[in-house]
């Protein structure tokens, strides 16, 4: 039977970050969650962090936060909060990344096992990255990641590289899951997080005026937190070699890890390295409106990924959604 509002769904979402913490998988839950309860579906969303439980705002979904750090103490409460509220599915985002790179996430679908009346898993993976244990533990990490998709009843995976990486199709990585035994997948193509949607008197002339931006030059825009695979800094490194009337204006917010954080580190001394201080801005996190704005007013969009574009990228749909012509890398398999 197809659910429908007779027939409403009852779902717990747990992801490792929710706005207002920013990071791409976040913003896919809350509008997740905000389209399921549009459709007269229950939606609840289980993540971390100080905030406290709290009853949902209208058209929000009421928030448990119960797992402080996403270690392995955090499992139990997560588990007493699942019990507690009953949900026949309980949906994890999953990117390590989201939960401190912490391999606990990955075997709550074998504990909800364990429950006498227990409810559905379903895992959408918005990457393969493996989570971090220990130096040298390739395997373990790959074992550990293994756990959580065959603890599952389903897997999504939002692009069709993914799909064949879990059916043991691709190239070796040491840092991404290939599965040896395959694990079947079903690919649910993620959209834009930001909408064409700039706050109420947007002008574009105005905006890069007021950023700074003369006439005659161009903006490149580049959107999202800094991480290694986004190439940031080698982007920073073209932006040098270019001609003079490009500046590069960077919407994303300050990463919470360590490793992206020291990546982050690098970029800037990069910038001041090269004195480009005059051709490269960096706003720090924006509402969506904002970022809306920031794209609207850029003449292209430049996402150098180091591992290729690919349409689980939510920076590149949301450029795509704003007409912005895309300068990026080859994708790892046809983009359709």
């Amino acid at each position: 039977m197809t659910p429908s509002a007779n027939h409403p769904l009852d779902v717990l979402l747990v992801s490792g970050e929710y706005p207002p913490d920013p990071g791409g998988v976040g913003d896919y839950t809350r509008l997740l969650a905000r389209e399921m309860i549009a459709r007269g579906h229950h939606c609840g969303l289980l993540t971390g962090g100080p905030r406290a439980a709290h009853p949902s705002l209208p058209g929000e979904p009421p928030i448990i936060a119960v797992a402080r750090d996403w270690s392995w103490r955090s499992l139990d409460p997560i588990i007493a909060a699942i019990r507690e509220h009953n949900p026949g599915i309980v949906h994890i985002q999953y990117q390590t990344g989201a939960y401190g790179m912490r391999p606990a996430i990955n075997f709550l679908p074998a504990r909800l096992r364990r429950l006498d009346s227990r409810p559905r898993v379903v895992v959408t993976a918005h990457d393969l990255r493996l989570p971090y244990l220990l130096p040298k533990a390739g395997a373990l990490r790959r074992w550990v990641t293994r756990r959580l998709f065959e603890d599952a009843d389903a897997v999504i995976v939002t692009n069709a590289e993914d799909q064949l990486r879990l059916a043991g199709q691709g190239p070796p990585d040491r840092d991404h899951f290939l599965a040896r035994r395959g694990i079947a997948a079903h690919v649910i193509p993620i959209g834009s997080n930001i909408m064409p949607a700039p706050p109420d008197g947007f002008q574009r002339d105005r905006w890069r005026a007021v950023n700074g931006v003369r006439e005659g030059e161009v903006v490149a825009a580049f959107f999202g937190l800094p991480t290694p695979t986004k190439g940031l800094r080698e982007l920073v490194q073209a932006i040098a070699r270019l001609p003079a009337n490009l500046r590069l204006h960077i919407a994303g917010g300050e990463p919470q890890q360590p490793r992206e954080q020291e990546y982050t580190a690098h970029v800037r001394a990069a910038i001041a390295e090269l004195k480009l201080e005059h051709r490269v801005s960096w706003s720090g996190y924006l509402d969506p409106p904002a970022v809306s704005a920031h794209l609207l007013a850029s003449d292209i969009g430049v996402l150098p990924f180091l591992d290729g574009a690919s349409y689980r990228r939510g920076s590149l749909l949301a450029m795509l959604a704003h007409r912005l012509p895309v300068v990026t890398t080859r994708p790892p398999a046809p983009l359709i």
